[in-house]
């Protein structure tokens, strides 16, 4: 459940992560940021207006700032300017309001979960849905949080160690766009890490930071893969990656086979049951929040071998692995 089941809930909230395991999840993708007394807490990224109510806040407007995200200017409120009594404050809403109204319906009535919650969530939905609940936790931009002296590892551990989770059957995976903090968590965390993997043109935030030229298409050639099998146990990467649009028709590429060579499992995010974010053959839906065939292009990307499939939409990719099954 990808962000929870952010298809149908404002993402990054309990009832997100609570409805995606209803739906039937076996995990919950969450990514964590810092707030300014490094607690962790569930945000895709640290500027919180796309998310949240802060811009209606009125004692946060002092808070409002501009700083450089990815090279560009950027203006609003940085989770890591607040603290977690102020995080208190805040109220989710959806992303995409005209794409996802019903989504939208639960604006301002849920808060911003920690870590800490996420995982105490986990172990009640275990417990009332009798089967084990995953978690697939991403560390957001760690060079940038320990440029500003905020660490994303300890606290990490220290969440993971009070909840019973850092172990190798936790069902939690720990992942990130940047090698560097998963080279310096592998022998420190039992539990399995991920390496995520964006546009091939891009460079890691680190590696860029550090003045490294190469590219995430580094991380993915045999030599590559090679590498990050000496630190993680799979990747996580845009399904295109994997599954090649020619507009008649989607092929696979040669990743799936190449990184399980290396034994390294394969996620692929995201998968969105809207038009806007399918591949042209899969597309079919009444306008532009119409829904096409995620449910046949999930199944094509379980054929060609991917080991999960994280997606806004659960309960579809569910239906293409019973189907399949």
């Amino acid at each position: 459940g990808h962000r929870g089941a952010s298809g149908h809930r404002p993402e990054h909230t309990l009832e997100a992560y609570r409805h995606a395991i209803e739906l039937g999840a076996d995990e919950i993708e969450l990514d964590v940021v810092s707030t300014a007394d490094g607690v962790l807490v569930a945000r895709h990224e640290s500027e919180l207006s796309a998310t949240t109510d802060v811009a209606q806040r009125p004692e946060l407007a002092h808070r409002r700032s501009t700083r450089l995200v990815d090279g560009r200017p950027v203006e609003g409120w940085f989770v890591e300017d607040l603290t977690l009594e102020e995080v208190r404050l805040l109220r989710a809403r959806e992303r995409w309001p005209s794409l996802r109204p019903g989504s939208a319906a639960y604006d301002g009535g849920l808060g911003v979960p920690t870590l800490d919650e996420v995982l105490g969530l986990l172990g009640e939905e275990s417990a009332r849905h009798g089967r084990s609940v995953g978690a697939l936790v991403e560390l957001k931009d760690p060079a940038h949080s320990a440029s500003l002296g905020l660490d994303l590892g300890e606290p990490l551990l220290d969440d993971l160690r009070r909840h019973g989770r850092d172990h190798g059957r936790s069902r939690v995976s720990v992942m990130s766009f940047e090698p560097t903090v998963l080279r310096s968590l592998a022998g420190r965390v039992r539990v399995p890490l991920v390496q995520l993997v964006e546009r091939l043109d891009e460079r890691p935030a680190d590696w860029a930071m550090a003045g490294d030229a190469r590219t995430f298409a580094d991380l993915v050639t045999p030599a590559g893969l090679a590498l990050v099998e000496r630190y993680a146990d799979g990747l996580g990467v845009r399904h295109s990656l994997v599954a090649h649009d020619l507009g008649d028709r989607v092929v696979p590429t040669s990743l799936v086979r190449d990184a399980h060579r290396e034994w390294l499992s394969v996620h692929v995010w995201t998968l969105r049951a809207e038009d806007r974010f399918l591949p042209a053959v899969f597309r079919g839906g009444p306008g532009p929040a119409g829904h096409g065939d995620l449910r046949g292009y999930a199944e094509l990307l379980l054929e060609m071998g991917v080991d999960g499939l994280i997606t806004d939409q659960p309960e579809v990719c569910l239906g293409a692995r019973a189907a399949l099954r």
